[in-house]
């Protein structure tokens, strides 16, 4: 995940973070957390633990917690559609997520904290348009992971 964004830092608001927190959270479901976290802790390493680290702390929470809510089978056509919504949603709703904590960090009245987030519309556009057509991927990525992991634990039973 980090070297994802490190990697496609140069386009703004563009990256696969929530493609792999869709992912993640798809194959793995409550550990999911962990990668999540690690990215996390990590972007925090690397950039430094300010004031705009601590939304992270739950911004990707939201996106975990809204693709535990899904159902677990899906129609296999619908899936596709489904993950991609719900990760560009994310996108969209990122500066208003993000909102909250800037407004208490920052003692902004309500008003500010609507004022910022209209502010920061284009940014978020962007990054729900992004998300969506990143969003692409979930499938084909859940679908490597599980036969993946699939071949790891029959090569782990075949030990004597």
């Amino acid at each position: 995940m980090f070297a994802s964004k490190i990697l496609m830092e140069f386009i703004p608001n563009v990256h696969l973070l929530g493609v792999f927190t869709i992912t993640f959270t798809l194959v793995y479901r409550a550990k999911a957390l962990i990668p999540i976290y690690l990215y996390v802790f990590a972007n925090g390493l690397y950039a430094g633990f300010a004031t705009w680290w601590i939304p992270y702390l739950y911004i990707w929470t939201v996106l975990w917690g809204m693709t535990m809510l899904l159902p677990k089978k899906l129609p296999r056509r619908l899936a596709p559609i489904i993950y991609m919504v719900l990760c560009g949603l994310h996108g969209f709703l990122f500066g208003t997520l993000y909102a909250p904590a800037q407004a208490l960090l920052f003692g902004m009245s309500f008003e500010a904290m609507i004022s910022w987030i209209v502010a920061g519309l284009p940014w978020d556009i962007i990054h729900g348009i992004s998300n969506f057509a990143c969003g692409i991927l979930i499938v084909p990525l859940v679908t490597i992971i599980r036969k993946t992991d699939r071949r790891d634990d029959s090569a782990v039973k075949s030990i004597p």
